[in-house]
């Protein structure tokens, strides 16, 4: 790694010599080039900056003001004689003239999309300096990701929060991992040292991406080579034993080529809580190539490993007395991936393009899980098991965009082709577990045999996921914009059990509409509604796991294979409003979401699970995000959402001997009515380059049963129940060299991130718990700009 980076360095430096005098326009922030900016003197268009944000050809008056415009940044005005070799555009604080791609997979506005959608820009990025993806996902309404430590997550968009795979994970719109291989800890394999924004589609997005895109899509979009020499480097830590090493580095190498890489490499040990030690290295590397004029061909490679120890939930013994002791020293996560992709991109004219993508990964996951242990009260005795997930893929996606005059519509046609073979085992351990006096929990469990012989699961397949989608969009009307579209997918798999030593084939086919439109009733003033269907298909882990006893009794089968896709209606309605002079924005939706034959959990007495395919399901909620900028020193966001889960038709037993036969009408468990999170963010002018930012993030109780009869209602900060909690940011730039600090829960508040349990009266929640107060700092250096402030 040190060599590597070396290597760039001396590359950065010496390109950096090679550049000759032009007018260049790039990003503020990232430092990127700005595409297709334009030049304006006296409302004329009098130059367009190319790939690398260059203006070609210039014939500029030396007097006259000039204005440098590009959609979704901020104009700048300069005399011809004054504007210098280096113009940098700052982006839209403005939330209505946002650049989005992720909804329609074009570059588009956000006003033209009619869906709840958010981007988390370059600047917010850079202001939050996140240790986690969860510091940054949270600031989008509608949307919590819970921080299970050590990069672990649960997700929650338009769903109860946790572990379910209703969230797709895509990089620069290609999907982490294949369709069938269990998506939860994909956000794990990915970089976040490498990214130049984040986009959240909610709700079901089916149409475009695929299955799994229930709840919402989030696209990681990497960055791009810098329109100068960048070499940034630096150091994070807290005070509980994290380390992080980072950097970044890019360039125009030359007219027709262009690297950037970012990474990381990060560890801790002797944390606040028992066995969570870890360690990952991560790396994003892209490299462009100018063919010609009209074609691009670029490619990325995505390196990740990652070992942790996982502590896993602890009980009420423990979480009170912030004691975080594990009863378990020996669980694991082991996750490694890599990712590879080329891309050639064609302009056919000014009116068609064409993309080409073939990729490749290949993934393992291999754990020894808390999650699987299995106790019941008051045996000394307990189980579990070790698996290993792992995947080959090997894919093509293509799609073409064209333009027409009539009703001054746009076409977009896609295709996708992904071949993933696929390997699973589990094989069981027993554990000995030494109980607390009350014989009702575990203090400790320890190993007491590994029984690799002893298979819970075991299966070999060959996932075939194929995909046609097309989209639609067309103005009838000068303000009025309609969106169609849908895609047919189809995922099969053949396999080999070798639990039963059977084989076959099975698939699941769905196609998946949608049908939007915005209507823009002034310049500042807006609606859309839309309506879409979505689908997602068990995951094959889930397939042929094996059925307790009592199902195999009840339904015949010893596995999941006829288990039917989850499928939803999504009806949604939103609208926009910029005021008081574009200072004050506000975004406001309103949903529905039915689910059919949702995969969900059911707690057992032993403290596992069983999968079972629900009836109906209910979503329904409103999002809103209100952005206050009243000057170029105060900026005031708020995300929020009112929510309500809730099971329409969902059966728990058959038994005539249970008491408890369904809980239609309860709430999900883990679906808190309300989600929240409020940032002040203040930028003197007096100091140019510091920033200081106080976050409130708020999450309201949740029942922690299916049955509703237990709610985490906890107090946190300033007495709010559920979870309360209070963050500051700080950090100053001066040149070349950046300073930062955060200071997260400083209250140092008792929360949970997580609390769940079983359904019987005996039965007794689980916690995971969430970091006391920390204090995380940093300092990053640009080594070129550093090279050279020395020359002068």
């Amino acid at each position: 790694m040190k060599s590597f980076l070396s290597g760039l360095l001396c590359l950065v430096l010496l390109n950096a010599h090679a550049q000759s005098a032009f007018l260049q326009v790039i990003h503020a922030v990232t430092k990127e080039p700005i595409v297709g900016a334009q030049i304006r003197l006296k409302d004329k268009i009098v130059g367009i900056s190319d790939a690398n944000g260059r203006f070609q050809t210039l014939n500029l008056p030396l007097k006259e003001e000039l204005q440098i415009t590009s959609m979704g940044f901020q104009s700048k005005s300069f005399a011809g004689n004054s504007m210098g070799n280096l113009i940098e555009l700052e982006e839209q604080s403005k939330q209505l003239e946002q650049v989005v791609v992720t909804a329609s997979k074009q570059v588009t506005t956000r006003v033209e999309t009619p869906v709840a959608i958010h981007k988390i820009n370059a600047t917010l990025i850079q202001d939050t300096k996140p240790v986690l993806m969860a510091e940054l996902i949270n600031k989008v309404p509608g949307v919590v990701m819970l921080n299970y430590n050590n990069e672990q997550h649960g997700m929650g968009i338009r769903q109860p929060f946790g572990t379910s795979a209703y969230f797709l994970y895509l990089e620069d719109g290609l999907p982490l991992r294949p369709l069938g291989v269990f998506n939860h800890n994909a956000l794990i394999e990915t970089n976040i040292q490498g990214l130049n924004s984040i986009e959240v589609i909610k709700g079901p997005s089916s149409s475009l991406y695929g299955p799994e895109a229930v709840g919402g899509a989030i696209n990681l979009i990497t960055k791009r080579a810098t329109g100068i020499p960048t070499f940034q480097i630096g150091q994070q830590m807290d005070q509980w034993g994290y380390q992080r090493t980072q950097f970044t580095a890019g360039a125009i190498l030359s007219p027709k080529w262009s690297i950037m890489t970012g990474g990381y490499i990060s560890r801790q040990r002797n944390s606040w809580a028992s066995n969570s030690d870890f360690d990952k290295t991560s790396i994003n590397v892209r490299l462009d190539y100018k063919i010609g004029k009209n074609t691009n061909l670029w490619g990325s490679f995505a390196y990740n490993d990652y070992f942790s120890q996982t502590g896993g939930n602890i009980d009420s013994t423990g979480f009170y007395s912030r004691t975080y002791q594990s009863p378990a020293d020996f669980t694991y996560r082991s996750s490694f991936s890599s990712r590879l992709r080329l891309t050639l991109e064609h302009q056919w004219n000014e009116k068609q393009s064409t993309d080409v993508t073939v990729f490749y990964r290949d993934n393992s996951l291999g754990q020894n899980p808390a999650y699987s242990i299995s106790w019941t009260s008051p045996n000394t005795t307990a189980s579990g098991q070790e698996n290993l997930n792992s995947f080959k893929s090997l894919g093509i996606m293509a799609q073409h965009k064209a333009q027409f005059d009539f009703l001054q519509s746009k076409l977009l046609t896609g295709i996708v082709l992904d071949r993933s073979p696929n390997d699973y085992w589990a094989y069981k351990i027993n554990f000995n577990a030494i109980l607390r006096a009350d014989k009702k929990s575990v203090e400790k469990y320890t190993i007491k045999e590994y029984l690799p012989n002893t298979f819970l699961s075991n299966y070999s397949a060959v996932i075939l996921n194929k995909a046609v989608y097309a989209q639609w969009d067309m103005n009838p009307l000068e303000k009025l914009r309609i969106s169609l579209g849908g895609r047919f997918d189809q995922m099969a798999f053949d396999y080999t059990n070798f639990i039963d030593n059977s084989t076959g084939t099975k698939s699941y086919e769905k196609f998946s509409p949608k049908i939007g439109l915005t209507y823009e009733i002034a310049s500042n003033l807006g609606i859309y509604g839309n309506f879409s269907k979505g689908f997602s298909p068990p995951a094959l882990s889930a397939v042929f796991r094996a059925r307790p006893a009592s199902q195999v009794a009840t339904s015949g089968e010893k596995f999941y294979l006829s288990i039917d896709p989850a499928t939803f209606n999504n009806y949604e309605l939103g609208g926009w409003a910029s005021l008081m002079n574009h200072k004050l924005y506000v975004d406001v939706t309103a949903y529905r979401l039915e689910g059919f034959n949702e995969l969900l959990n059911i707690k057992q007495a032993d403290n596992t699970t069983d999968y079972v395919s629900a009836g109906q399901t209910l979503h329904e909620g409103i999002e809103y995000a209100i952005h206050f900028k009243p000057s170029s020193q105060f900026n005031f966001r708020v995300s929020g959402t009112n929510a309500r889960h809730t099971f329409v038709d969902f059966i728990l037993s058959n038994k005539s001997s249970d008491v408890l036969k369904n809980v239609n009408g309860k709430e999900m468990p883990q679906a808190p009515h309300f989600i929240g999170n409020f940032e002040l963010t203040y930028k003197p002018n007096w100091l140019k380059g510091s920033r200081i930012a106080v976050e409130w993030q708020r999450i309201g109780p949740w029942f922690v049963n299916q049955v509703n009869t237990k709610q985490y209602a906890d107090e946190g900060f300033l007495g709010a129940k559920g979870v309360s909690v209070l963050n500051i940011r700080m950090g100053y730039t001066y040149k070349a060299i950046q300073v930062f600090a955060n200071i997260l829960n400083v209250s140092n508040e008792l929360y949970a991130t997580a609390a769940s349990r079983g359904n019987n009266s005996t039965d007794k929640t689980t916690f995971t718990p969430a970091a006391p107060r920390s204090v995380n700092a940093g300092i990053m250096f640009d080594l070129f700009q550093l090279n050279q402030l020395w020359k002068k």
